[in-house]
């Protein structure tokens, strides 16, 4: 998928993405409260500094971002729309905030920043394996010696085919996402099933370590929406 299709993409289901979250389909409530209680176990309250990769609007880090203020906050998505959206919520974070419109990839590869936290909320499977394992690769090279990578995505089972994996998805959401309308359910589903690319556990594990992030904590799993931590080190507090 090039940037210009993903732009388009974005830009046109942005306010169908929203809309899903806001009936809690995919458990952004109790995912974003997972994230922030472990944003709150960084010894660096105050200073860290955060790049939020395909940030969408920031509607859900935000408010942890207002309790737990980072240093420095840069946000990087391909939706200008969304990037408008986010400066609201953002605003009034006491650290610098930079919005940028552009590829995560990219982002995180061309960063010449030293950064404690890379978070990033339901993008990471929209990459093929190759593009995966480069997100790790810069990852590991840009996050600081206590940095955290912090990634909410969905996930396959072990030995699970992409195609079994659609399967199940796609019936989750037309049998459960009741509230979204049936012209938009479906935009929702085409857009799944062409553009999701949800990779196993061990898979993830196995780039991360291939990058020097040698530790992996699952954090949360709701169906197949997980929180996975990973860092250089263990996170003893964990």
């Amino acid at each position: 998928m090039t940037s210009a299709d993903s732009t388009a993409i974005f830009t046109r289901s942005w306010s169908l993405y929203d809309l899903i979250t806001e009936f809690n389909y995919m458990s952004h409530q109790e995912i974003y409260a997972g994230v922030e209680e472990l944003l709150r176990l960084r010894a660096d309250q105050g200073h860290y500094r955060l790049l939020d990769l395909g940030c969408g609007n920031a509607r859900y880090l935000a408010p942890c971002l207002q309790r737990l203020p980072p240093a420095i906050y840069q946000g990087v998505d391909l939706s200008e729309a969304a990037l408008a959206e986010a400066r609201d919520y953002l605003t009034g974070l006491p650290g610098q905030v930079i919005l940028t419109h552009g590829d995560l990839l990219e982002a995180v590869e061309s960063t010449d920043q030293t950064w404690d936290v890379l978070f990033t909320g339901f993008a990471i499977h929209h990459l093929m394996p190759e593009e995966k394992a480069r997100f790790f690769r810069a990852a590991g090279r840009c996050l600081s010696a206590n940095g955290w990578l912090i990634l909410v995505d969905v996930v396959r089972e072990e030995n699970q085919s992409r195609e079994s994996y659609l399967d199940g998805y796609l019936q989750f959401m037309r049998e459960q996402w009741s509230k979204v309308p049936p012209d938009q359910l479906e935009e929702a589903c085409t857009h799944v099933h062409d553009y999701d690319y949800p990779e196993c556990l061990s898979t993830l594990q196995e780039m991360a370590t291939a990058a020097g992030l040698n530790s992996t904590r699952l954090i949360s799993r709701y169906a197949q929406h997980h929180t996975l931590l990973f860092s250089c080190s263990a996170v003893a507090e964990i």
